[in-house]
């Protein structure tokens, strides 16, 4: 292949597969990247001639912190996808990263130490890293494809979790260190819940990562057309497997606001978190065939899941316990939505 036709690969791995740059253009409205904007403020209006207490303070801030689990995981997810791949197992990955941090905690001194508690939210981070690293070898290096890899290891993590459990659940058993961790979900700093600053600041990381570094274009390169990618020198096995890694690092980071809301982890913990985070992706309006990454949609989608629950307690339009379903059907709505969208551009 002669230097020019590997130049204009490059171009094209580089900047063809950005489709959120180029709708973005002057004089071209995107509207897919508007859609869930635009959707969050049709529901808060919705939330507030359904309920008078929607709209206080006191809600909405319980609606973000609430929402900082799915956001946080979905931030990684936006580069899983955005890559071309998918991982369904970051509900059963977060069962199992928090079993083995309180396993942790509870070897440790029972007096409440800090240092403790710092070397288990690493230890956290690291099992996150090695279950995403998996994830990513896995795929890249067996060839085999996202879906079945991550299907089967999220098997792999529940199981592990049971087993550690012993069928149970895992509990912080010092009551001093939970009185240590506490504020790291209940805590706030100058009236903001730290939930929130902690989805923010992973968010604002993710998209300086994605938009702002040769590696974030590399993402959506290989999401948008992997043999260009790889004929223009783009190293394809490691930034997929990095993807992963990256979502296996949100992972535990969620973990680590996770763990003093309850003290405990169960078999139960994370359960079809995979789903509420590849809804908000998708609602975010990063494509799930790859090539397009929105890290601020993918907030927003989680932030949409988060109200339209509340708007489902706070009224009885439809009951509570159909959330699950809801949430299905905002996934299939979604992605009706995105194609019909595509056609149109």
């Amino acid at each position: 292949m002669s230097s020019g036709n590997v130049t204009g690969d490059h171009k094209a791995a580089a900047g063809g597969g950005d489709r959120a740059r180029q709708a973005a253009a002057p004089g071209r409205l995107d509207l897919r990247a508007l859609a869930p904007f635009l959707a969050l403020a049709v529901l808060l209006v919705l939330g507030a001639f359904v309920n008078d207490n929607f709209l206080s303070l006191a809600n909405l801030t319980n609606v973000a912190t609430r929402s900082a689990f799915i956001a946080i995981i979905a931030v990684g997810a936006t580069f899983v996808i955005a890559s071309g791949g998918l991982d369904l197992s970051v509900g059963s990955m977060t069962a199992f990263v928090a079993g083995t941090m309180i396993l942790f905690l509870n070897t440790g001194s029972l007096d409440g130490s800090g240092m403790l508690l710092f070397a288990a939210m690493a230890m956290a981070i690291g099992v996150g890293a090695l279950c995403g690293l998996g994830n990513g070898l896995i795929t890249t290096v067996g060839k085999i494809e996202p879906f079945i890899v991550t299907l089967g290891t999220m098997g792999i993590y529940r199981a592990l979790t049971i087993y550690l459990a012993e069928g149970g659940s895992i509990a912080i058993k010092s009551q001093p260190l939970r009185t240590l961790y506490r504020p790291a979900y209940f805590g706030d700093v100058l009236g903001v819940p730290v939930p929130v600053i902690a989805f923010l600041v992973v968010a604002a990381l993710g998209a300086f990562l994605l938009y702002k570094t040769p590696f974030g274009r590399h993402v959506v390169a290989v999401g948008s057309n992997e043999d260009v990618a790889r004929y223009s020198g783009i190293p394809v096995g490691r930034v997929r497997t990095l993807t992963y890694i990256l979502q296996g690092v949100c992972v535990a980071i969620a973990v680590l606001l996770y763990v003093p809301r309850l003290g405990a982890a169960t078999s139960t913990t994370g359960l079809l978190w995979e789903l509420q985070a590849i809804t908000a992706v998708v609602i975010g309006g990063t494509a799930l065939r790859g090539g397009v990454g929105r890290i601020w949609g993918t907030i927003c989608g989680a932030l949409i899941l988060e109200v339209v629950g509340n708007i489902m307690v706070l009224s009885d339009l439809v009951s509570e316990y159909l959330i699950g379903a809801v949430q299905g059907a905002i996934i299939i709505i979604a992605m009706l939505v995105q194609r019909s969208l595509m056609r149109r551009q």
